[in-house]
């Protein structure tokens, strides 16, 4: 029997490494014992322009009559400053070659800011996104629909499925039982720019809590942007009983690795979702999660080992509470193992990759 042949469809790359497109190697792989094998194609138009980039998507179109694409939305990934006007001109595209259509929004709600230009970009967004549902034939959601601002109108053809984690699979059950010696706290990736320096800040005041609570600690800092950051978390714990470790970028197998090492993973990137996969890769490798709670907060993330701190407080009463919440997880065995069943738990029910393309089968293989 033939497999059935579906098309992943992105826009421009993203640097210096591009998560969707890693979401999408991964679905494909895991979607092979479906007998459907998903091809990676994208839309260059930040090279050759929307003129010839259109003019292309037309010409491939027209092999593509009754089979699925899966088109990858972020606002950034369609527009340089995130006006993905255009983005609907490339639905509209694929529906008048019949294709059919599956949008995955990886952006589950349009940008924030007070600004006039930010007001103005989430009345587009939103515009857009809407528009976009009514030209597909399914939506994938990667938050549930009831935390989203906008979905209260739009037609029911949507399936809420969470990201996985961009990892190796099948994952080898990590070990995280007994503390390592000294306990680590890991950080994996940081934001760029000034959200990039109140991370940074809310980093080194908890875990410089924690060591004055509990003795000397290891910072193991890795993937994207803790390069950037190493010069300033290491001025800032010179005088404290912290070794640290940070690493950039690094391929999967050694990203296994630092997760092993780890005892509690930091996830302050902004509020915890379903959609954030570097929270979601610490769950995978069975760790307790420290996380910001947010407007997009909900299971199965609240029922995975995560222990939530509200993520409107200001900054001085947040850094206490995450160093309160570091020396809780590093000092109460039984609250630490309870997180790490937890953890594992909602990976194997919710997050792991076999499990979301089963989830991705049920309406591919469903007829028309």
């Amino acid at each position: 029997m033939n497999a059935q042949h579906v098309i992943a469809l992105l826009g421009r790359r993203d640097e210096p490494t591009d998560a969707v497109e890693d979401y999408c190697r991964y679905l494909g792989q895991a979607l092979v014992a479906h007998n459907i094998q998903l091809e990676i194609r994208r839309i260059p138009w930040n090279e050759h322009g929307w003129r010839a980039s259109l003019e292309a998507l037309r010409l491939q179109a027209n092999a593509w009559r009754s089979a699925w694409i899966l088109v990858q939305y972020t606002a950034l990934a369609w527009s340089e400053r995130g006006f993905p006007r255009r983005f609907l001109k490339v639905l509209r595209q694929l529906k008048k070659s019949g294709a059919r259509i599956a949008i995955i929004f990886h952006d589950a709600e349009p940008f924030g800011g007070s600004r006039f230009i930010d007001r103005f970009r989430r009345m587009l967004q939103l515009r857009v996104m809407r528009s976009a549902i009514t030209l597909a034939d399914r939506a994938v959601l990667t938050v549930a629909p009831e935390k989203l601002s906008w979905t209260g109108s739009i037609p029911q053809k949507f399936s809420f499925i969470p990201v996985g984690a961009n990892l190796p699979f099948p994952l080898t059950p990590q070990q995280h039982d007994r503390l390592h010696s000294a306990p680590a706290v890991g950080v994996y990736s940081i934001t760029g720019g000034i959200a990039g320096d109140r991370e940074t800040r809310n980093v080194i005041a908890a875990v410089r809590h924690a060591s004055q609570q509990l003795g000397p600690l290891r910072l193991i800092v890795f993937g994207r942007h803790a390069e950037v950051r190493e010069r300033v978390l290491r001025e800032a714990l010179k005088d404290q009983a912290v070794e640290l470790d940070v690493t950039g970028l690094l391929d999967g197998a050694t990203l296994l690795e630092k997760f092993a090492a780890v005892d509690v993973l930091l996830f302050l990137r902004g509020t915890i979702s379903s959609r954030r996969g570097s929270a979601i890769a610490g769950i995978a490798c069975g760790l307790p999660v420290i996380a910001l709670q947010g407007s997009e907060t909900a299971p199965p993330i609240t029922t995975a080992g995560v222990l939530l701190l509200p993520g409107s407080l200001d900054e001085e009463k947040l850094q206490i509470q995450i160093g309160q919440a570091l020396v809780r997880i590093l000092s109460q065995n039984d609250l630490r193992l309870e997180l790490i069943r937890r953890s594992c738990a909602m990976y194997e029910q919710f997050f792991a990759w076999p499990v979301i393309a089963k989830r991705y089968a049920e309406f591919l293989q469903a007829t028309k």
